[in-house]
């Protein structure tokens, strides 16, 4: 074994047992060099000390040849844990190389919830063969969850749930636990579900209840206060935003009937969360909301191309704008050289107002209740700022070009494009999530036409009519 494996050896043994184990660039190259050299024993040795979501981002980091090689040689000590930590389309690349055999049993070792996450984006034979290798009830869960509309609550959901009658008692809540198999039990949970004899949910019991109460007492005397049902069809957003605002741990699901189906779980709430964070910003940004580093030239292309050709569109209606006025600027090349400063305070002044926007519509934030309480803010913050600006941008105006009156047309501009991009900013994702449209993937391109077209006509109109 080489020197730096050798090095990064006693390193790990002198941080001692305490210290975080890391993937470090030093661990990588130490990874890559057993993988080189097909030390199989070498390699687990590295590896076994590190969680799932740092493998799955070590697989994401490494070039594809390095990667094929690195699951090849890991083999059976692949785990379905890494498989749910990675990103879809490395995923997809991972089970291909994978044996049948450690594809079965890493599916094996996954709750439902995530089998589920993991197979929705799959292709038909790859489904397949991830379904073939589950026992027949996990399967039929599986194509039950997979029945729910994508990005609903079933979909979501984990089938593995530890519920109780709630007429039982502490000790008989506990004793079923302890005779309970260890493979039907959840690997983590944190509620027992109490249910009537139709299994309808009708609360919840933290562990940390039951392990400090007496074994005589009643399920549904140390029930918590919050409880609150998902139905099954209820969208994944929604679900996500109920965990959040009422700072929920788990939650039942429930069918059409009221009957308790399934539990979400607080990680899968959160990571919807996230998702839904990230996809606001690559819809802000026009670059696909499933956009990521691990995909192809082409599809990253396909992604980015049609909201450039809609930035090409909106740039040639402000272009026509300024051809309104090319006389003008004929004469007075300063209005060239100044005319771009208002497009792009407008534009950042609107870009600023528009993710405090989209923002609040995401997280509910912002309603029929105070939308025109943040509509006037929003205006105030524009006109106040256009007014600073304006009288900075006037000063320059006339020590730059020595003209007053040009200094007094771009302090205008400038005020009433910061005040129109204020509104702006605010105004056209409300509309936009009215009628239906995400406010995050189009509102960009309105707020930056607007801004552009009003910092331009008003720009370049007050000069016309003023200077010239």
């Amino acid at each position: 074994m080489s020197d730096q494996t050798e090095d990064l050896e006693q390193e790990i043994e002198e941080a001692g047992e305490e210290d975080a184990y890391s993937l470090t660039p030093r661990v990588i190259a130490a990874i890559l060099y057993a993988v080189e050299i097909e030390d199989r024993e070498k390699l687990v040795e590295l590896m076994e000390p590190l969680h799932a979501a740092d493998i799955a981002d070590l697989l994401e980091q490494i070039n594809a040849y390095d990667r094929a090689r690195l699951v090849r040689l890991y083999d059976r000590e692949f785990d379905g844990e890494i498989l749910s930590e990675l990103d879809p389309a490395i995923r997809e690349e991972i089970i291909a190389i994978l044996t049948p055999q450690v594809l079965a049993e890493a599916v094996r070792e996954m709750d439902s919830d995530d089998v589920v996450d993991l197979v929705e984006d799959l292709e038909d034979d790859q489904q397949t063969a991830i379904l073939g290798a589950l026992e027949e009830s996990d399967r039929m869960a599986v194509q039950r969850a997979l029945s729910y509309p994508e990005y609903s609550a079933g979909r979501l959901m984990q089938r593995e749930v530890v519920m109780a009658p709630e007429f039982w008692t502490v000790g008989e809540a506990i004793d079923h636990l302890r005779s309970t198999p260890e493979e039907e039990l959840p690997d983590q949970f944190y509620h027992i579900v109490l249910v009537d004899p139709r299994l309808h949910p009708v609360g919840n019991v933290t562990l940390g209840k039951l392990m400090r109460s007496k074994r005589e007492v009643k399920l549904a005397d140390i029930q918590e206060e919050t409880f609150r049902v998902i139905p099954a069809m209820q969208e994944e957003a929604d679900v996500a935003y109920a965990f959040n605002q009422y700072h929920l741990i788990s939650a039942p699901v429930t069918d059409e009937e009221g009957r308790l189906i399934g539990i979400i779980t607080i990680d899968d709430a959160m990571a919807v969360l996230d998702e839904e964070h990230e996809e606001d910003i690559l819809r802000l940004a026009g670059v696909g909301e499933e956009s990521s580093l691990s995909d192809r030239v082409m599809e990253t292309t396909r992604q980015r191309l049609p909201w450039l050709a809609v930035n090409l569109v909106t740039a040639i209606v402000a272009s026509m704008v300024i051809s309104l006025f090319e006389g003008a600027i004929a004469q007075l090349v300063a209005l060239a050289v100044l005319m771009p400063i208002v497009a792009s305070m407008g534009g950042n002044a609107g870009t600023q107002s528009l993710t405090v926007a989209v923002r609040a519509l995401a997280t509910k934030d912002l309603t029929g209740n105070n939308v025109w309480r943040v509509i006037r803010r929003e205006t105030l913050v524009g006109l106040i700022n256009g007014l600073v600006f304006a009288v900075v941008m006037g000063v320059v105006g006339v020590i730059w070009f020595g003209s007053p009156a040009l200094g007094y047309v771009i302090a205008a501009a400038m005020v009433i494009n910061l005040l129109v991009a204020g509104l702006a900013g605010t105004c056209i994702p409300i509309v936009l999530e009215r009628v239906g449209v995400d406010p995050a993937l189009a509102s960009g391109t309105f707020v930056t036409t607007v801004t552009d077209v009003v910092g331009f006509f008003a720009f370049l109109g007050l000069a016309a009519a003023l200077l010239l």
